[in-house]
């Protein structure tokens, strides 16, 4: 009798094991599905409330002189953004980095008008899952085809979730600060 149960009843279990993996597999799909169709774009202005890293910078700072801020876009909605300054050395602060990417963009303006050979993200965040991850992608091949920068370096807080946020990515911590570090993330 028992044996009879476990012959009825071994085909139905496989089968739901079955179909409950392709169900999974199927919303996993749809989860990521944005992130092929996504495509990085410089935005004048972002909404300073949502930046859980640097929310006190506004819109003015985040775009003055030698500082951009980029966005993963997919289906006219922003899903990702991430601040930067162009600048010509490593900054260890906010207030060092305004200075720099200040002193980068006059210098540029007196020559080529390459503002600085190192990019520095100073805040990054996503609204979807995945985007953090993707627009970092992004910003990395778009420095690979720049012809003037050769660096991408993060000027961090200090905290565990932006460790393993960078070192997840790829990066490697190259210095702790008083209230910041820095992670590189290499460019070959």
């Amino acid at each position: 009798m028992i044996k009879a149960l476990k012959k009825k009843f071994r085909p139905r279990i496989k089968a739901r094991i079955r179909k409950n993996k392709q169900i999974l597999n199927k919303n996993v799909k749809s989860i990521f599905d944005w992130v092929k169709g996504a495509e990085l774009v410089e935005l004048k202005e972002c909404n300073t409330a949502e930046d859980p890293v640097r929310p006190e910078l506004d819109n003015d700072f985040r775009t003055g002189y030698g500082r951009k801020i980029y966005g993963v876009k997919y289906k006219q909605e922003i899903h990702a953004v991430m601040c930067f300054a162009y600048t010509n050395k490593v900054p260890t602060s906010v207030e060092e980095l305004e200075k720099l990417s200040t002193d980068a963009f006059l210098q540029s303006a007196m020559r080529d008008q390459n503002i600085g050979q190192i990019a520095i993200a100073y805040t990054v965040w996503s609204k979807k899952k995945g985007g953090g991850k993707l627009i970092v992608k992004e910003v990395f091949k778009k420095i690979k085809k720049s012809n003037h920068l050769n660096r991408l370096v993060t000027l961090s807080p200090l905290t565990d979730m932006a460790t393993k946020f960078h070192s997840r990515n790829g990066a490697e911590l190259i210095q702790v600060n008083e209230t910041t570090q820095n992670f590189e993330y290499r460019i070959i």
